[in-house]
């Protein structure tokens, strides 16, 4: 798959460093003057070294500066100029509502971009040989903990989650080396969130983590971590925007669950169908 340029800057820029956030301000407004611009030439009119230009585009993802360029003139012969639609005070409803769609369209892209594959087969591996599967996070991370328990109760694997930070910390304190904890915080900073990865490793557990930060405390202790991309504006948090990002890769981890223990999985599914089959009309 070709490198999308614009859309790992956009995916990591959250992350940047200062003179790395100018250098990439610069490229999303001018992508067009810097496939004819040498590496000089862009420090020299952003008034930073060499050497800082080249540490950006390692950080987004490219072997140099020669790479990045490359990889920016590929995309820029198509009309993909649509950088970063803020959402202003004046709009209509149906135009925050389209921009909020492209928004989630746009984390859905960038994040897929920064993926890694032989994490996401890692995850899998674990999971798939997993005896018990419990997903923690908390505040708005607690809500796609408590989805991906309902996706993955459905997989004849074990799940469970739990919405009180305590109990999450209590359970985690019963996990063994069979089990595995899936670990959600945006941030990668939220000191519960990582009492309870802590925990859960301290009793053998295996780790995996979803967040949009990978030098995070949670992406750094976890066995595998998982990360999403998102965008921040004036009226929409950065954190708000990675939702869809997080469940789209629970989605993932589900279907590739389902696939791989399908026997399991139907019989699972049969008895949740004749469990709350009364409950329709």
């Amino acid at each position: 798959m070709a490198q999308n340029c614009i859309g790992k800057i956009r995916s990591y820029y959250a992350r940047l460093s200062e003179k790395e956030k100018k250098i990439a301000d610069y490229i999303l407004q001018n992508p067009e003057e810097i496939i004819h611009c040498t590496i000089n030439e862009l420090a020299e009119d952003l008034n930073v070294a060499d050497a800082t230009v080249f540490r950006f585009c390692k950080r987004i993802g490219f072997k140099g500066y020669q790479a990045m360029k490359i990889a920016l003139a590929s995309e820029i012969i198509e009309p993909i100029q649509q950088i970063h639609e803020e959402i202003n005070k004046d709009d209509n409803v149906k135009t925050v509502t389209e921009k909020v769609f492209h928004s989630n369209i746009r984390t859905l892209e960038n994040t897929l971009q920064i993926l890694n594959g032989a994490s996401i087969q890692k995850a899998v591996d674990l999971l798939i040989n997993a005896k018990r599967v419990e997903f923690y996070g908390t505040g708005g991370s607690a809500v796609i903990a408590m989805d991906a328990f309902h996706k993955f109760v459905r997989t004849g694997i074990k799940a469970f989650s739990f919405l009180d930070s305590h109990f999450q910390l209590m359970s985690a304190s019963q996990l063994s080396e069979t089990d595995i904890a899936v670990v959600i915080s945006h941030s990668g900073t939220n000191k519960d969130t990582i009492n309870i990865l802590k925990t859960a490793k301290t009793n053998g557990a295996k780790t995996i983590s979803i967040t949009g930060y990978p030098k995070s405390p949670i992406a750094q202790n976890a066995d595998v971590a998982l990360f999403t991309s998102s965008e921040e504006t004036e009226y929409r948090s950065e954190a708000l925007s990675s939702r869809i990002a997080q469940l789209s890769l629970i989605d993932a981890l589900y279907v590739n669950m389902m696939i791989l223990n399908k026997e399991v999985a139907n019989k699972s599914l049969d008895k949740i169908r004749t469990a709350i089959s009364d409950t329709r009309m």
